[in-house]
């Protein structure tokens, strides 16, 4: 088995932390991963994106080639369009629905959403807003995470959730919590969408 993912996002929203936490499970699980940083990382508010592949097999390039992502992990809209071309036929792409709108052409919120809604095998959520009304504002990567879960395949859900705790450990038990909690709103989140 494998799965061809691309991480996306704004600088500063934690794209990276999904890779590491996405990567400590992969290397636990003994799940051959290649990463490729490709943008931005430095840059806040820049965009950033990563590639992970994770495999059973032998991996031989960190790239994903155009056409076969088999899900695009996003934590802004807009930058779950601008990577389209690497999603494969039936890839998958699980995105917050919260704009950031760092460019003075950003297009219209609405036709984006009615946009990206119309591309099958889509999944959005305000995951900004619901840290906020969970009071984990630094925790809306990690329910990203979290409703993706399901979809990785390769790295079962609870194989995530033990990393997130083994990634945040050395942050405190608060933090633990915090991100457990999120991991688990993300979710179930994808359950209560998978089931309609």
């Amino acid at each position: 088995m494998k799965k061809d993912i691309i991480l996306c996002g704004v600088g500063g929203q934690g794209i990276l932390s999904i890779a590491t936490i996405i990567g400590e499970a992969a290397t636990k699980a003994g799940v051959n991963l290649k990463q490729a940083e490709v943008h931005g990382m430095s840059q806040r508010g820049g965009d950033v994106q990563s590639n992970l592949r994770l495999s059973n097999e032998e991996i031989f390039s960190d790239l994903i080639p155009l056409g076969s992502a088999d899900l695009i992990i996003s934590m802004e809209p807009m930058e779950a369009m601008r990577y389209l071309p690497f999603l494969s036929e039936n890839g998958r792409i699980v995105t917050s629905s919260h704009t950031f709108v760092n460019i003075p052409n950003y297009p219209d919120e609405t036709k984006l959403m009615d946009e990206l809604h119309s591309i099958p095998n889509t999944i959005t959520l305000d995951i900004e807003q619901l840290a906020k009304d969970n009071k984990m504002m630094k925790s809306a990567n990690v329910i990203l995470l979290g409703m993706a879960a399901p979809f990785l395949e390769i790295i079962s859900p609870e194989e995530l959730r033990n990393a997130v705790a083994r990634v945040f450990q050395r942050k405190g038990e608060k933090v633990v919590e915090d991100n457990m909690k999120a991991f688990d709103i993300g979710y179930e989140h994808s359950q209560k969408t998978l089931e309609k």
